[in-house]
């Protein structure tokens, strides 16, 4: 059982992942305050939830997560990941995002076990998960960026770093609620593979697309303040000058 984290803490974590933020608002009012808590709570969290939109267009998407439709109101989700990679959070706190799944898959996500199949709706997942929208149209062809797929990692990461969960604790919305498909386009097995090797503790570092040595520090040493330190240890004179590939030592936590 976990606690949601703070909402500033929450842009920190992601921000601190590496990660480029956009805060989005609702009717002049900041994510932090755009949520469906009047419907039921938000929490204990357990785990994140990914999904896929179903729309095409980096405006149109984060517009409908972050106003819903008629018949089911925004926010749809905390985040939405563009196909560039970039995270614009639209809401914060109970979202619509989840819906109803399994208890059994529940259970499972909380004790960190492979997930059984899903075939009931008996649970109230909005309540239990941090949920991510990915731009994409989920036909199993339309592209799945590097930048975006990234970003789903780092999202997931910074969270179930942030409590203390391994990969397991992420899974697809398709994992959940029985008929769902999403995220179509790659595999949830494959995305907890990235996650889980991102979360692991390692006494080098191969530096990503996107990586700078305060997400660098904050992913690997739990403490973006300690990027000198990696910055000394590998004689960095300038240490915005690290490049895709290069292999750093890491310093001790």
């Amino acid at each position: 059982m976990a606690t949601p984290m703070p909402y500033k803490t929450f842009i920190t974590a992601l921000r601190d992942e590496g990660l480029k933020v956009i805060e989005e608002k609702t009717n002049g009012k900041p994510p932090s305050s755009h949520n469906r808590n009047h419907k039921g709570p938000w929490g204990p969290v357990h785990g994140v939830m990914i999904h896929h939109t179903v729309t095409r267009g980096h405006d149109h998407t984060v517009n409908i997560c972050r106003t819903g439709y008629t018949t089911l109101l925004g926010p749809l989700c905390h985040g939405v990941i563009c196909k560039a990679g970039h995270v614009h959070v639209v809401g914060y706190g109970r979202a619509n995002h989840a819906g109803i799944g399994d208890d059994e898959v529940l259970r499972a996500v909380i004790a960190e076990k492979p997930l059984p199949a899903d075939n009931e709706a008996s649970t109230d997942g909005n309540r239990h998960f941090y949920g991510f929208e990915c731009e994409n149209l989920g036909d199993g062809k339309d592209p799945w960026p590097d930048a975006q797929l990234d970003a789903i990692e780092r999202v997931s990461a910074a969270i179930c770093r942030h409590h203390g969960w391994t990969e397991r604790s992420v899974i697809g919305h398709l994992e959940w609620q029985p008929g769902k498909v999403d995220p179509r386009g790659f595999g949830m097995d494959w995305m907890r593979g990235q996650i889980r090797d991102r979360l692991a503790p390692s006494s080098t570092y191969t530096v990503r697309k996107g990586d700078t040595l305060t997400s660098i520090a904050a992913s690997q040493l739990g403490d973006g303040g300690r990027w000198r330190e990696i910055a000394d240890l590998n004689d960095l004179p300038d240490p915005d000058a690290i490049r895709v590939g290069q292999t750093l030592q890491l310093p001790k936590k």
